[in-house]
């Protein structure tokens, strides 16, 4: 083969391969464009069938409410014609439904009436406390966007963050009716249970810093860890007596949703944590934690509110100076 030959087909062959290779890249390309497109469609339906769901969940909460007022003018009417006093009837109804702290004695027994039936009512039902530790963090908000959806109030343990938002979360938290408790200012175990002088500054400090907030001087507390923590070395009977000479109870929890620890959680896991048992216990202090890492919490917060609300003789409460707490330890006083 002459030279000349041997060079026009040197340069056929490499036009044919660089052709394959075009060949087959168009085919990868042509292949891998549906593909793509296909797991793109398919996340955007996932999230679409998840918008939809949450809908259909807040679509069935208003139609059980408009069928709840539906069957209570019902009631009304058939009062009203069997009495002819339908004004009486739906005054009286009202007045039961009203709290009891906003009325005033007026010498006819209706206050105690009603504090009578509020408090049988009240033994029947298994109170349930959400609790959320260690915030505000960057969820609060959506965490209380979650409790205006249901309608539910719950009690934050707060830390002492100063920053604009966080003091923005705090009023937020107040102004919505939820009950802010002190967890400490620094939350650093060494500091806070080093001394009985050096916990009471921390909790002055945090009292003080919340009360300048948003006008709460808040009178419930939740210890680091917890009243049976094993990290302070002093006895904890010894920070207890500070916080009663305060007018300070504290609160520790008989449900907790796990989410405490370094591993996060699956959802799943959450919900059956923080909502086993609560049928067999007249009151459940559950603990959550409001925090950066904690995000399938707040996933699963919807969730578990939903469970709780779906039990019978079931009620979700903030906790007051009134509430009867869990405590870990027993304190003599």
């Amino acid at each position: 083969m002459s030279e000349d030959n041997y060079r026009s087909s040197e340069a056929r062959r490499k036009r044919v391969q660089r052709l394959k290779k075009m060949i087959i890249l168009f085919l990868m390309i042509s292949i891998a464009i549906p593909i793509i497109c296909c797991i793109v469609l398919f996340g955007q339906v996932y999230g679409l069938n998840k918008r939809l769901d949450a809908m259909e969940v807040q679509l069935e909460i208003m139609l059980q409410s408009l069928s709840e007022q539906q069957q209570e003018l019902e009631a009304w009417q058939a009062a009203s014609q069997t009495t002819g006093q339908g004004e009486a009837v739906q005054g009286q109804a009202l007045a039961e439904q009203l709290d009891v702290n906003r009325l005033t004695e007026d010498g006819t027994g209706t206050v105690s009436h009603i504090n009578s039936i509020q408090e049988k009512e009240q033994e029947t039902l298994h109170k349930v406390y959400l609790t959320f530790d260690d915030g505000p963090s960057v969820y609060t908000d959506e965490i209380l966007d979650i409790l205006a959806r249901y309608d539910v109030k719950a009690t934050f343990f707060v830390v002492g963050r100063e920053d604009e938002a966080s003091q923005d979360v705090l009023r937020r938290i107040a102004e919505e009716g939820h009950t802010i408790g002190l967890h400490s200012y620094s939350h650093k175990y060494s500091q806070v249970y080093s001394s009985v002088e050096d916990f009471s500054e921390d909790f002055l400090k945090l009292q003080t810093y919340v009360h300048e907030v948003t006008g709460v001087e808040s009178k419930v507390y939740r210890f680091p860890g917890g009243s049976s923590n094993t990290v302070s070395d002093l006895p904890m009977k010894q920070f207890v007596e500070y916080l009663d000479s305060q007018d300070v109870i504290f609160f520790d929890w008989n449900v907790s949703s796990g989410d405490g620890g370094s591993r996060i959680l699956e959802v799943d896991t959450l919900v059956k944590n923080a909502t086993q048992g609560i049928a067999d216990r007249g009151t459940s202090v559950i603990l959550l934690h409001d925090a950066a890492e904690k995000k399938t919490t707040v996933e699963a917060l919807p969730i578990i509110i939903e469970n709780i609300l779906a039990m019978e003789d079931t009620v979700i409460l903030p906790i007051t100076e009134e509430t009867e707490p869990v405590q870990h330890i027993e304190v003599n006083k």
